[in-house]
């Protein structure tokens, strides 16, 4: 995985190889590149013609990648509940599902959570609660807790395993351009 590029025409006509996390601003008075990782910052082109542009990038691309070595890298995982959800339970977690196994007659009862996995699809887990002889409110909320833990632990894996893969883009990022200005 390497730093996603994109290319970016100003409004000179120049063309450049944007990484993500790097936005154009060109307004009036005012013509940089605006790095937006870990809060914001503008990089001046100190120039109205767009021939400072090239090295404000570059500066804008070296802040980038210090930023993203010492950051954690920003969370993709929906942080609230949508508005469509009915529960107040928290994100990633949906139930009590309520179902009857093929074969039985009793109904049981169980949570699901969602977990998310980085470069992967998410899994689903089912938090048993109990049958409807044996549910309680006191197996539902530990059931509950359960979900809200595994849920956690997952978001951490997650946002580790994201600002892992980021960092090393950013390291091989860097070996390229190295390479690139070595003329190799």
């Amino acid at each position: 995985m390497s730093i996603k590029l994109r290319q970016i025409a100003i409004f000179n006509g120049d063309t450049y190889d944007v990484p993500q996390g790097i936005q154009r601003i060109d307004h009036r008075a005012t013509h940089g590149w605006q790095l937006r990782y870990g809060g914001t910052k503008l990089f001046s082109d100190h120039t109205s013609d767009g021939s400072g542009a090239a090295a404000s990038l570059e500066k804008a691309t070296k802040e980038l990648l210090k930023r993203i070595a010492v950051l954690p890298a920003p969370s993709l995982l929906q942080r609230g509940p949508s508005q469509n959800k009915s529960s107040d339970l928290p994100v990633g977690i949906s139930g009590p599902v309520v179902r009857v196994r093929r074969g039985g007659r009793t109904r049981d009862c169980s949570l699901s959570v969602l977990i998310p996995r980085f470069g992967q699809k998410p899994r689903r887990r089912t938090i048993y609660i109990g049958t409807e002889n044996t549910y309680t409110l006191a197996r539902y909320y530990k059931a509950l807790d359960r979900a809200i833990e595994m849920r956690k632990e997952a978001e951490a894996a997650y946002e580790k395993a994201t600002t892992r893969a980021k960092r090393a883009a950013a390291r091989e990022h860097k070996l390229l351009q190295a390479q690139r200005n070595a003329g190799g």
